[in-house]
């Protein structure tokens, strides 16, 4: 059970205060935080809660960028990870996914974009989607760029399949739900011009024949990465192992933005995700990076200094440690503060 940490909030509190006056964050009937595993969507969900957030009405969302079929490109421990999180939370998790994955998207071929699934309450499982659309190849990797047409398997793999779910799971008609996201200004030019709150992409309310009212929240929008560590700290939240191998941010594994360094990590300490990807590369004749190689990126970089333990818990698939950490034993981890790497 999350247990809130007796310290100054004043400043969390202040900060998560940005645009408020535009509308009651209280008035809300579902709170869908979108949960990567990241430090972003875990200091967004801690400042839902210090703002006074029925935990019963916050529900985290992940997007399975594998789907169930791949093993591509993810972390092996995010999804165990985020159980433990939401199990220590008393927060329900929900998995969507593309069916396939990134991989078979990527692999294309005079086909379509293929259905969404996601669970449901209840347990079971829905599919949508997969029969419409244009026929389309790709083979080839998503391309660095602010654009979601060049970097696609963020729209592809996690925009579009969040989409699916507000607009296909019958608990958000007819409801106020807040999509709650962790991007921040901070970290690249283009997200410093996002809203802090806007209606959602998927938002309806003024439907006729369906209504839905969906806001979308940035709350950690004007933070930076040090206020975001902080909150983590107080609260002495576990964070993903990958920040404790060295990587600055929890996207994926073999992510299209990984530097040198994270290449040679990955090729010294995981050849089995490094082979697929280079594989890929000389199947395509197009690599993941611009200019690069993924094993050209790997000879320019120097591996970061992993323990065997953090490594066989991030390619564990079932997370075992605490979620939160005894007084006094919450450390800043080696990934912290470092080139992240991640979206334009």
């Amino acid at each position: 059970m999350f247990e809130i940490v007796a310290e100054n909030e004043t400043d969390v509190l202040d900060a998560i205060q940005i645009g408020a006056t535009e509308f009651d964050l209280h008035s809300y009937q579902i709170y869908a935080l979108q949960m990567s595993g990241g430090k972003d969507s875990i200091a967004s969900l801690l400042a839902l809660i210090e703002a006074g957030v029925d935990p019963s009405k916050i529900e985290l969302h992940h997007q399975l960028v594998d789907g169930r079929e791949s093993k591509l490109m993810d972390w092996p421990i995010t999804e165990g990870y985020l159980i433990a999180l939401a199990k220590a939370f008393n927060i329900p998790l929900y998995n969507s996914w593309r069916v396939g994955g990134i991989e078979t998207e990527m692999l294309r071929c005079e086909s379509r974009t293929a259905a969404v699934s996601f669970e449901m309450p209840d347990g079971s499982v829905r599919t949508v989607g997969g029969d419409g659309g244009n026929l389309g190849t790709r083979l080839k990797f998503p391309q660095v760029g602010a654009d979601l047409r060049t970097r696609w398997c963020s729209g592809v793999a996690k925009i579009d399949v969040f989409a699916r779910v507000m607009t296909n799971d019958p608990r958000f008609q007819s409801k106020r739900t807040l999509v709650i996201t962790g991007e921040r200004a901070e970290e690249s030019s283009n997200r410093a011009k996002y809203k802090t709150f806007e209606p959602h992409r998927t938002d309806l309310r003024s439907g006729l024949k369906v209504w839905r009212h969906v806001d979308h929240w940035r709350p950690v929008h004007a933070w930076t990465e040090a206020e975001v560590w902080e909150i983590i700290r107080k609260h002495r939240v576990a964070v993903h192992p990958a920040y404790h191998l060295g990587w600055g941010r929890t996207s994926c594994r073999t992510c299209i933005f990984g530097n040198a360094d994270q290449w040679a990590t990955i090729r010294t300490y995981m050849p089995d995700a490094f082979e697929p990807i280079a594989t890929y590369e000389r199947q395509f004749k197009v690599t993941i990076h611009r200019t690069r190689t993924v094993n050209e990126q790997a000879d320019l970089g120097m591996p970061y200094p992993c323990t065997f333990e953090m490594l066989q818990i991030a390619e564990s698939h079932e997370y075992l440690g605490p979620i939160f950490l005894p007084e006094g034993q919450w450390k800043l981890p080696i990934g912290a503060f470092k080139d992240g790497c991640g979206p334009t």
